[in-house]
């Protein structure tokens, strides 16, 4: 959601990726929360983290506590950046219900990318 929120608002300014330490496509409640907004991340997903250690990035931003703990080393002199969300993939219940735990997590990322962007672009 976060790269979809950040490709949204400032592609122009920002080439944005996702990686992960245990990468996966993009879960199908997140892809549905970001459409009734008006954004398609449909066609998003996240690569090995290991993939981009050659690679050298103004920021880096982390979305929970297991992507700071567990993020390799990037080289440069990037800024890191740490945004503690829930992973609303591990909210239970109905469908209905889930979705409101992601719509949630959606926002407030929203919210961290417009103050990421007003800071920094």
């Amino acid at each position: 959601m976060a790269e979809g929120f950040l490709r949204y608002f400032a592609s122009d300014r920002f080439e944005a990726y996702s990686a992960g330490v245990d990468p996966a496509s993009v879960n199908p409640l997140s892809v549905k929360v970001m459409n009734e907004i008006g954004i398609d991340i449909s066609g998003h997903g996240s690569q090995p983290a290991d993939e981009f250690l050659d690679e050298k990035f103004d920021y880096v931003i982390t979305v929970c506590d297991n992507a700071k703990n567990t993020c390799p080393s990037f080289p440069g002199g990037h800024k890191k950046i740490h945004w503690d969300l829930e992973d609303p993939a591990l909210a239970e219940g109905t469908e209905e219900e889930r979705l409101i735990v992601f719509r949630h997590i959606r926002d407030k990322i929203k919210e961290n990318v417009e103050t990421f962007l007003l800071k920094n672009g």
